[in-house]
């Protein structure tokens, strides 16, 4: 009885349609993205980290849909990777694309110029030595600036 009245209750709590988790947004009854409103579920989105983010949008039709549409999301991401990749942010910025395709054209970037920076890669004693991923295509003024900081240690 009491598990009649709670399924009963959850049910109660869904948009019509939704109550056997087939509803046109692909989540099921836990589906918070459709429970709530857009802005909740968007402050809820904005506490994970790039991957996590890119994995949650690939999750179900729902959940694309409002993470797509914030361009906040992932301007939050973008301005952190800004910090090492400034001049490459503001030329796509510059060239109007939005916030997610500025953040993915140069999430990875700004990794290996990060690593590069910090010294990581200063006492290699040869080429094989390199980690898969200490080399991304980089423009002549951000290697100029990784030889800078080379020069400086």
């Amino acid at each position: 009885m009491a598990g009649e009245r709670s399924a009963a209750g959850r049910a109660a709590l869904l948009p019509a349609g939704r109550e056997t988790g087939r509803g046109g947004g692909g989540g099921g009854p836990a589906d918070f993205v459709a429970l709530l409103p857009p802005e909740v579920s968007s402050r809820i989105f904005s506490d994970l980290d790039v991957e996590s983010l890119c994995h949650a949008a690939v999750t179900c039709k729902g959940w694309h849909r409002v993470i797509e549409s914030d361009d906040h999301l992932w301007r939050h991401h973008c301005l952190s990777v800004r910090a090492v990749c400034q001049r490459e942010i503001d030329c796509d910025r510059g060239n109007g694309y939005s916030w997610k395709i500025t953040l993915l054209r140069n999430y990875w970037k700004s990794k290996v110029k990060q690593e590069w920076l910090s010294g990581k890669y200063s006492n290699i004693p040869s080429q094989n030595s390199l980690p898969e991923k200490s080399m991304y295509p980089m423009d002549a003024d951000t290697w100029g600036e990784i030889l800078e900081a080379e020069l400086e240690r």
